[in-house]
C-alpha cells in the first residue's frame, strides 16, 4: 500500500510507523481500513481479529521458536560458564553483608544463581513450546516475566561471577524484547481499537517515535552508567574511574557507604534494572500507546517520575549523608533529570484519555478495563507534524527538536538552574567545611533548585516552579541560623535565594497545546 502524504505519520509503511512498530498493529490497522472502505463499519468481529492474530503469529513464528532455544541455553549456562567453579567467585565490595549466611554465602549465591537459571530454562522450554500455538497469551506473558526475573536475579542473589550476571541479564532483556516488544503485546489485536494517534486538543503526539527516541537513548545511557557502578559493588571490578572527586576520596566511600549498605541488594544494580526497563519500554507499543496501553504508560511514568525523583534526591543528598561526592552517581542523576519532563506529557495524555473514556462509556465504562485494554480514539487527529524517525541520519536536528516538544526553556528557569549550580559549588569556593550545616544547605538546596527548574521546563509541570519560591526562602534565611559559613557566605546565599524566588514567579513561554490540561499550564 503506497504512502500517501495526507496521512503524515499515520502511513502504514515502516517509515511512518517506525521500524519497531509491532506487525500486529500494522496488520490490524490495514485490515480495519479495508473493512471501513468496503462496508463503512468501524468494528471487527472476533473471527476477523482471530484470523489476523493467526496471520501475525505466522509472520513472527521465528520468535516463538527462539524461546525454547533460549530455555535450553539457560539450562546449560551454569555448567558452560562455571557458576559453581569456586576459583571464579568474587565477594561484594566493602565487606558488605548480604541477606544470607556470612560463612557459606559465596557458595550459596552460586547455587542460587545456578538453580535460578536452570529452573528458568526449563520453564522457558515448557511455555516457549506452548507459545508455538497462536492465542496463548498467558504462555507469552510467563516467558516475559521470566525475562524480568532473570534481569533481577543477579542482584537479588549477588551473582558471584561476572559471567552469570552478564548471561542472566542479557537473556532477560532478550526475553522481554521477544515476547512483548518485537511482536507487540500478546493478543492485543483481539481488543485493540484503531484510530489517529494525536490526543484530542493536543498540538503534537507525546507517544510519537521522535518523542520516545530520546527516552530510549537517555535510558540506555543511564543503564550503562549504573551497570558500571554495579560491577564494583558486586565485586567484579575493584576500581571505578572518577576524574573529579577521585576513587578513594569520592566514589568508593559513596558506593560502600552505610546508605548503600542499608539495602539488601546493590543499589547501583537496582538502578541498572530500572534503566533497563525504561529504555526497553521506550520501544513498546504504537504511537497511540497513550490510548491503547494506559497500563504501560502508567508503569513507565512510575519508573521515570516518582522513582526518578527519588533517585535524584538520594544522589544529591550524598554530601549530607556520606559527606562525599561520586562522579558517576551525579552523571546518572543528570541523565535521569531531563527524562522526567520528557515523559510526563505522555502520562498526562494517558490520564486525560482515562477520564474521557470513562465519561464516554468505553469498555462498558469500566476504568479497570480501560486501563488494561485502552479505549476508543474519539476526538483524536492524524499526526501530520512529527518527522519520520527514519529521517534521523539526514535530518538529526529536525528529529531532535520534535523529541523535546512539550519542553520550553524560559530564561528565568535557566538562570535559576545556574544559580542552583552556583550554590552547589559555593561551600568549596568559600572554604565551608563539608560537614557543616551551611555546606549542606548549599549542596542540597542548590541541587533541589536545579531539579525543580529543569523538571518545570516541561510545560505540563510549569506550575511546579513555585516550589522554588519555598526553596529560595530557605536558602535566603537559613544561613543566618546554621553554622559553618562566613558573613560573606550568608549574604551571598541570601542574594541567591531572593533571586531564585523572584525568577520563579513568571510562567515563561508556552509553545504547545495540551487539551484538558491547558488550564493547568500557568
Amino acid at each position: 500500500m503506497p504512502d500517501s502524504p495526507k496521512h503524515g505519520n499515520d502511513k502504514l509503511g515502516m517509515g511512518g510507523r517506525g521500524v519497531t512498530r509491532p506487525m500486529a498493529e500494522q496488520t490490524s490497522q490495514h485490515h480495519h481500513e479495508e473493512m471501513q472502505n468496503e462496508s463503512g463499519s468501524h468494528e471487527m468481529s472476533r473471527d476477523d481479529r482471530l484470523m489476523m492474530l493467526k496471520m501475525h503469529h505466522k509472520q513472527t513464528l521465528w520468535i516463538y521458536w527462539t524461546l525454547p532455544l533460549l530455555g535450553i541455553w539457560m539450562v546449560l549456562a551454569p555448567f558452560t560458564f562455571g557458576y559453581l567453579n569456586d576459583a571464579l567467585w568474587v565477594n561484594p565490595s566493602g565487606g558488605r553483608g548480604v541477606w544470607f549466611s556470612e560463612q557459606t554465602h559465596t557458595e550459596l549465591r552460586a547455587q542460587l544463581m545456578t538453580w535460578s537459571d536452570v529452573v528458568s530454562g526449563f520453564l522457558l522450554l515448557v511455555f516457549g513450546y506452548r507459545s508455538l500455538t497462536p492465542n496463548r497469551p498467558k504462555s507469552l506473558w510467563t516467558c516475559c516475566f521470566l525475562g524480568v526475573w532473570l534481569t533481577f536475579a543477579p542482584i537479588v542473589f549477588w551473582a558471584p561471577t561476572a559471567a552469570s550476571y552478564l548471561n542472566s541479564t542479557v537473556v532477560g532483556m532478550l526475553l522481554i524484547a521477544l515476547t512483548i516488544l518485537i511482536p507487540g503485546m500478546p493478543n492485543m489485536i483481539m481488543y485493540m481499537q484503531m484510530g489517529p494517534p494525536v490526543p484530542p486538543g493536543w498540538s503534537y503526539n507525546p507517544s510519537s517515535w521522535p518523542q520516545r527516541w530520546i527516552m530510549i537513548v537517555t535510558g540506555f545511557l543511564g543503564f550503562v552508567v549504573s551497570r558500571y557502578l554495579a560491577m564494583f559493588q558486586l565485586g567484579y571490578i575493584d576500581w571505578v574511574w572518577d576524574p573529579f572527586f577521585g576513587f578513594e576520596a569520592g566514589t568508593k566511600p559513596v558506593l560502600n557507604s552505610r546508605l548503600s549498605h542499608s539495602l539488601p541488594i546493590s543499589d547501583a544494580g537496582l538502578g541498572a534494572v530500572s534503566y533497563t526497563f525504561e529504555f526497553l519500554m521506550g520501544y513498546m507499543g504504537s504511537p497511540s500507546r497513550w490510548r491503547t496501553m494506559p497500563w504501560m504508560v502508567a508503569f513507565f511514568g512510575i519508573l521515570v517520575i516518582p522513582l526518578g525523583l527519588t533517585h535524584i534526591v538520594l544522589v544529591v543528598s550524598q554530601p549530607l549523608i556520606v559527606h562525599h561526592w561520586c562522579f558517576y552517581c551525579l552523571i546518572a542523576a543528570l541523565i535521569m533529570l531531563p527524562m522526567i519532563p520528557l515523559e510526563v506529557d505522555e502520562v498526562v495524555a494517558m490520564g486525560q484519555h482515562m477520564i474521557e473514556a470513562k465519561r464516554r462509556g468505553d469498555r462498558g465504562g469500566s476504568v479497570w478495563t480501560i486501563f488494561w485494554k485502552g479505549g476508543s480514539a474519539e476526538g483524536c487527529t492524524s499526526d501530520e507534524r512529527s518527522p519520520e524517525l527514519i529521517a534521523f541520519p539526514e535530518k538529526p536536528g529536525q528529529v531532535f527538536r520534535a523529541s523535546i516538544w512539550g519542553m520550553s526553556f524560559p530564561w528565568t528557569l535557566i538562570v535559576a538552574s545556574m544559580i542552583g549550580i552556583g550554590l552547589m559549588a559555593m561551600p568549596s569556593l568559600f572554604g565551608v567545611g563539608i560537614q557543616s550545616g551551611d555546606a549542606d544547605l548549599g549542596h542540597f538546596g542548590g541541587a533541589l533548585i536545579v531539579t525543580v527548574s529543569v523538571v518545570c521546563m516541561g510545560e505540563v509541570l510549569r506550575l511546579g516552579r513555585y516550589l522554588n519560591v519555598l526553596l529560595g526562602i530557605a536558602v535566603a534565611g537559613l544561613p543566618w541560623i546554621l553554622d559553618g559559613g562566613s558573613i560573606t557566605y550568608s549574604i551571598t546565599c541570601t542574594i541567591a535565594g531572593v533571586l531564585v524566588l523572584l525568577l520563579s514567579l513568571p510562567r515563561g513561554v508556552k509553545t504547545e497545546q495540551y487539551g484538558l490540561w491547558d488550564p493547568y499550564v500557568r
